[in-house]
């Protein structure tokens, strides 16, 4: 398998072997293109069931922006497990420990399609730097420089 192969859609069974979270915090839904060290095109759909949506407004659900920056998160996570060819399975945890540059653009609310997007800027011993957006339908919601750590799960 060549570093710059590319993948095309990966179904959630997949996808939860590469991310650790299950419900309520699973924020990927399906992959739609991933191009080893280098990109991944995923979305989540936002539907009214979400329970943050209870507490995030009561009459006005408006999706809480530290949980688009999560999906962006989990979605550069799924991209820099695929690269490593490894899985939380083989020991591995992957920790988002930073943002920068973190902005809102738009509301996302229930019956949006968020769309993720992450490129890896750099990795240097273990800390992988992404540049990354959330759209809907091609309007940005937000964006954010994101760092994750690769470490080995404690045992």
């Amino acid at each position: 398998m060549g570093i710059d192969e590319i993948f095309i859609m990966m179904y959630i069974e997949e996808i939860r072997e590469y991310l650790p979270h299950r419900y309520p915090f699973l924020l990927v839904d399906r992959v739609t293109e991933l191009t080893m060290g280098e990109s991944i095109v995923a979305y989540k759909n936002i539907s009214i069931n979400e329970p943050f949506f209870d507490g995030h407004f009561p009459g006005f659900a408006v999706m809480p922006g530290v949980l688009i920056v999560e999906a962006m998160a989990q979605a550069a996570g799924i991209l820099g497990f695929k690269t490593m060819d490894k899985k939380p399975s083989d020991g591995s945890m992957y920790l988002f420990v930073g943002s920068d540059k973190v902005r809102f653009k738009r509301q996302v609310v229930p019956g949006d399609q968020l769309t993720l997007e992450a490129r890896i800027l750099s990795e240097k011993r273990g800390i992988w730097k992404f540049e990354c957006k959330a759209t809907v339908n091609g309007e940005l919601a937000a964006k954010a420089t994101i760092l994750c750590a690769d470490r080995e799960r404690p045992s």
